[in-house]
């Protein structure tokens, strides 16, 4: 059986933009995107001894989780400027601080892969502009608080 490469175009991004007393998530694509990162970084310590016959060990002490996506930035409508939702949760949430930049945030592959997570990040940055001749780009990076959840894919549900 001959092995098939994945496609990075296949990663999608939603944001919960519920509001009110809604309790269940409302998941709105964040429409767009032309590049998508899912990055860990860990904090590594230094656990060898003497009963190591010379030989060192580390161990993780502390995960963290980061995605960095970069787009164009779109409208919804020709006549008037209607946002894409999903940009806009995302550009809202980076303008504020503390609790209020916190936002609900899922990232799936939609080509059948089981590859699916769910979690709470804080958006750092929103960029936008660029020169007369781009379409206007933006980029952003969401910031993990705690550990995001394993979920099933919703591609697969």
């Amino acid at each position: 059986m001959a092995l098939r490469s994945l496609l990075a175009k296949d990663w999608a991004l939603e944001v919960d933009t519920r509001t009110g007393d809604a309790t269940a998530p409302q998941w709105t694509r964040v429409n767009g995107l032309t590049s998508f990162t899912e990055t860990t970084d860990d904090n590594t310590e230094d656990d060898g001894d003497f009963d190591s016959d010379g030989w060192g060990s580390t161990v993780v002490t502390q995960r963290t989780w980061s995605i960095e996506a970069e787009g164009k930035r779109k409208r919804t409508d020709a006549q008037a400027f209607t946002p894409d939702p999903g940009q806009e949760a995302i550009r809202k949430a980076g303008r504020v601080v503390g609790f209020a930049a916190n936002i609900r945030v899922r990232w799936y592959r939609r080509d059948g892969s089981p590859d699916a997570y769910e979690g709470t990040a804080t958006v750092s940055g929103f960029t936008k502009g660029g020169a007369v001749t781009d379409l206007e780009p933006f980029n952003f990076t969401l910031n993990g608080q705690g550990q995001p959840n394993e979920i099933t894919s919703p591609t697969l549900d």
